[in-house]
């Protein structure tokens, strides 16, 4: 009964894998990059996120939706003010993109009371 539900739980796993593999089958472009990071960001990693959307923008330097995310994924880690500096980035590459938009505001609002209330004196918003 023991090896039966471990070899259930080998399968689901290899399933997992392999279905996560697939959405990854070109690594060397951006929106694979940026698809892989928003996946495992769902889960919750958002050092590996952070990265996947670090290596997206290394490909397409300009791509504000890699910006974007990678603005939230810094945010989430803690790193507030390389968030910052990355939604500046993509609200100035794609000022008209409502999503960025909604983004940089509530994360600006957020970092304004931060930064009040940590006494951390970084440039505001």
């Amino acid at each position: 009964m023991v090896k039966a539900s471990l070899a259930g739980l080998r399968f689901a796993w290899v399933v997992m894998l392999a279905a996560g593999c697939a959405s990854y089958s070109t690594p060397e472009s951006a929106k694979s990059q940026i698809a892989f990071g928003s996946e495992v960001a769902r889960k919750g990693l958002w050092r590996e996120a952070a990265f996947r959307f670090e290596q997206a923008i290394a490909k397409e330097p300009n791509n504000a939706r890699a910006h974007n995310n990678l603005a939230v994924a810094l945010e989430a880690t803690g790193e507030f003010t390389r968030a910052l500096t990355e939604y500046k980035r993509a609200l100035e590459l794609d000022p008209n993109d409502t999503h960025i938009r909604r983004n940089y505001a509530r994360f600006a609002e957020f970092y304004t009371s931060y930064t009040r209330t940590s006494g951390k004196a970084t440039s505001g918003p």
